[in-house]
């Protein structure tokens, strides 16, 4: 009994190496859940080109927008785990974990985390034409006025959303939240002056920033960015206030060891490309990639942080 169940499962493996070997004969969709535009979109078009002749086939950006991305994850969870069908996961997603009743899959078990792609700050970020100009002034007006001032965010549960939620718990403070649906509408509300302040990543406010559109505040790693080695951490002014968001690939569960370790490959040396580097760094971001295991260690955490904050704050789940 012992031997067929082990001569089963060599056959199994075998099954697994050889179909990762003939892997893959047809394009290969990267699911991304939000609108164009945003930082997700721009770093999945750009690993998509990347990786594309690595594989051999097609890489093509599949946009499925709405809810926060949760469309988009569950669409991918219940795919066939045959490495046809990937996802961007994004720094929203262990957020998303955090503030959501229940999801129709579960954000560890329900994916095959296969690498992260880059880490990058978020930036705090006001119109140009704004009175404050430090974090400082944003703080002390946000005391103030209870409700007055406002966050545009990327969506409720987004990781903008609970950025907003840990400025008010440090700030003692009570801005209002403005909740979009991604894409640049809220960068646009901000640059027009019709919201006040908003978390943006990198990607998305450095080329506004440098070019005289946003006025930037501060940002959220604990130490000076070298993008913008001008603008103090937002620690300098809220003590404990850090965040580093990130982007990384999934799959559906499941899916065989020898393809997951195939795509990993293919990922990790098209982020050790000199000009993959230099273009996530244009983006605000370090090129990082690592193994399946350290992604999942680390949207673990990162769940268990936001969750942490959500129960602090009592905010009402969605």
């Amino acid at each position: 009994m012992i031997r067929k169940a082990a001569t089963a499962a060599l056959l199994l493996l075998a099954a697994a190496v050889a179909h990762a070997q003939a892997y893959p004969n047809r394009p290969i969709r990267l699911v991304n859940g939000f609108a164009a535009g945003g930082s997700s979109d721009i770093v999945a078009r750009l690993i998509a080109q990347k990786i594309s002749p690595l594989l051999g086939q097609e890489v093509v950006v599949e946009p499925r927008t709405g809810a926060g991305g949760v469309p988009a994850n569950e669409f991918v969870n219940k795919s066939a785990p045959d490495g046809y069908t990937l996802l961007i996961i994004t720094g929203g997603y262990p957020t998303q974990a955090a503030m959501l009743k229940s999801l129709p899959y579960d954000p560890i078990s329900g994916f095959t985390f296969i690498s992260t792609l880059t880490f990058y700050p978020f930036v705090f970020v006001v119109s140009p034409t704004a009175p404050q100009q430090n974090a400082e002034d944003f703080i002390r007006a946000a005391r103030a006025a209870p409700g007055k001032l406002s966050f545009a965010s990327a969506g409720i549960g987004s990781i903008h959303h609970l950025s907003v939620e840990l400025f008010n718990s440090l700030a003692g403070a009570d801005a209002l939240h403005v909740p979009f649906r991604g894409g640049t509408g809220p960068i646009n509300e901000i640059m027009a002056g019709r919201i006040d302040a908003m978390f943006e990543t990198m990607t998305v406010a450095l080329p506004q920033v440098k070019a005289g559109k946003l006025r930037a505040l501060a940002v959220t790693s604990r130490e000076r960015s070298t993008f913008l080695p001008e603008v103090p951490p937002m620690s300098q002014f809220l003590p404990g206030f850090e965040m580093t968001s990130f982007l990384g690939i999934g799959g559906p569960p499941g899916m065989p060891r020898p393809l997951v370790d195939r795509i990993n490959a293919e990922v990790r040396k098209a982020l050790n490309d000199p000009d993959t580097k230099k273009r996530f760094a244009d983006l605000g971001g370090e090129a990082r990639g690592g193994t399946p295991e350290e992604m999942r260690t680390y949207v673990e955490a990162e769940i268990g942080k936001w969750r942490r904050l959500v129960e602090a704050r009592k905010i009402e789940k969605q």
